[in-house]
């Protein structure tokens, strides 16, 4: 192998990456730029596909640049994205007609009420693993169809072809229309044994199969790229949680990881068998290399993490970036008595309560600002709790160890404040940004740069431990306090937002 480097793209919810690998897994180079979160109503959440690919050109431009490599010196980019989000674009112009629907978006909960009349809300999971929520594809896909004019029968000629963020993107550098099985996984549309779309759950959301793209494999030479990657083969799609358990090298049965992004999700890998949860979690592709048998997940997914911490800095002035946010939270010895829920967009995993609304609970006139950040930190170890809580239960193993990745793991005091909640060990890689990672290595593996998983898991490296110090009566207590916060969440919205 002449090329040197792997290449990867991680187009997340709020930002766009670009990496650059060489053989080690060393990072090379990084770019990054962030997006738009565009809100038309309340519970509304879009983005602009056009500001997307003009920043993925960008980031990939600029890490090549900071690398002092070209195009021709990679051999191949992988990429990783946000999950569920939904596009609709013209197959002949390639011009969306809309904007994309985010994951967050709840404008859907009529259509899923609506669905979930008829065998309630678990409908639909032995099919495709997933509860009926406003978080998956397709309701979103119907959604459009109805509202944009003519959107629906163009699509039933396939003039009008839907993707997640992957499927766009693959679009756009290949001229191919494809997706992979791990974001197919998360549309409510994919049949986790067939891995292909299923026509009962088409016929049940009023989805065409003709706008729907191919399922391949997660690590397969899709295409060579044009433009900015000219000749650059695209070989690796995962959904970005699916990438960060690739690139924690977690390829055995029972290891699993957390990632803290836009929001928290936690996978455990149950092997070549799709287990179903009998406790709110996601049964999900993990990934697929090329011809080999699909790997499977379960997962927790927390919609409000890291984007909590941007609602302070945004929304309410509390700090100028968010890597203030551990000062300000550090200032205070505790949360004062203050819980906050970020159920901004509904409660996800274990609780699946699309008519859930943050709230801040608590409240008395000796609460500060620091109080508050603190809170909004702890929500974030609480969140996880109540998802290895359920991982628990399903399989009947407490959590030995966590393995912690994204931006959030450089807050040192959210870091320990996670391990005393778990009461287990929390470790962070030497490469915290395991998304791209993912992506990289199954890139590599599918184009010989990587020889096999074994080579991959000799390269991952610990970082850093934290281990647990609070008592357990303490834990306990406190736990118990968030969970009555989170009941003061719930029927608040009503389905139609």
């Amino acid at each position: 192998m002449t090329s040197r480097y792997i290449a990867a793209i991680d187009q997340g919810t709020t930002s766009t990456r670009c990496m650059i690998f060489d053989a080690g897994g060393a990072v090379v180079a990084f770019a990054r730029t962030e997006h738009r979160q565009i809100y038309p109503r309340p519970g509304w959440v879009e983005h602009d596909a056009l500001e997307i690919w003009a920043n993925v050109e960008r980031v990939v431009g600029q890490a090549l640049t900071t690398a002092g490599v070209k195009a021709g010196d990679l051999a191949a980019v992988g990429i990783t994205n946000q999950r569920e989000t939904t596009l609709l674009w013209d197959r002949t112009t390639g011009a969306p007609i809309a904007g994309a629907i985010v994951w967050q978006d709840t404008r859907t909960a009529g259509i899923v009420e609506a669905l979930a009349r008829d065998g309630g809300q678990d409908r639909f999971r032995a099919i495709c693993g997933l509860p009926l929520a406003t978080y998956f594809s397709g309701p979103k896909i119907a959604w459009l169809l109805d509202h944009v004019d003519g959107a629906r029968a163009r699509a039933e000629r396939g003039e009008v072809l839907f993707g997640t963020i992957d499927a766009w993107l693959i679009w756009k550098l290949t001229g191919r229309h494809l997706t992979d099985v791990t974001n197919a996984s998360r549309t409510m549309l994919m049949n986790l044994e067939t891995l292909d779309w299923d026509d009962a759950l088409l016929e049940a959301m009023t989805v065409p199969r003709a706008m729907l793209p191919d399922i391949r494999p997660s690590a397969e030479v899709y295409g060579v790229a044009r433009g900015v990657l000219e000749g650059v083969p695209v070989a690796a799609a995962l959904g970005d949680q699916q990438a960060a358990l690739f690139g924690q090298t977690c390829f055995s049965p029972g290891e699993g990881k957390c990632t803290y992004g836009t929001g928290n999700f936690l996978l455990v890998n149950t092997g070549t068998e799709a287990v179903q949860s009998r406790h709110g979690l996601l049964t999900t592709l993990a990934y697929r290399i090329g011809a080999a048998p699909a790997v499977y997940a379960l997962e927790g997914s927390i919609a409000v993490t890291g984007s909590l911490v941007q609602w302070l800095r945004d929304n309410l002035a509390f700090i100028n970036t968010a890597a203030e946010v551990e000062a300000l939270a550090a200032g205070v010895a505790d949360n004062g008595g203050c819980y906050l829920v970020p159920a901004f967009s509904g409660l996800f995993a274990p609780h699946w309560r699309p008519d859930a609304r943050g709230v801040i609970t608590g409240l008395t006139g000796y609460v500060t600002r620091g109080h508050i950040a603190r809170a909004a930190l702890e929500a974030v170890a609480w969140q996880t709790r109540e998802v290895v809580d359920a991982m628990a239960a399903d399989s009947g193993r407490a959590l030995a160890v966590l393995k912690v990745d994204g931006g959030m793991t450089a807050n040192a005091l959210l870091m320990r404040f996670q391990a005393d909640v778990l009461d287990a060990p929390v470790v962070k890689p030497h490469i915290a940004e395991t998304t791209c990672l993912g992506a990289a290595y199954a890139a590599g593996l599918a184009v010989g740069f990587w020889p096999d998983l074994a080579a991959l898991r000799a390269q991952w490296k610990q970082d850093a431990v934290w281990t647990p110090s609070m008592p357990a009566a303490e834990r306990e207590r406190e736990y118990g306090q968030w969970k009555k916060a989170v009941q003061r969440t719930l029927a608040w919205a009503s389905p139609d937002g």
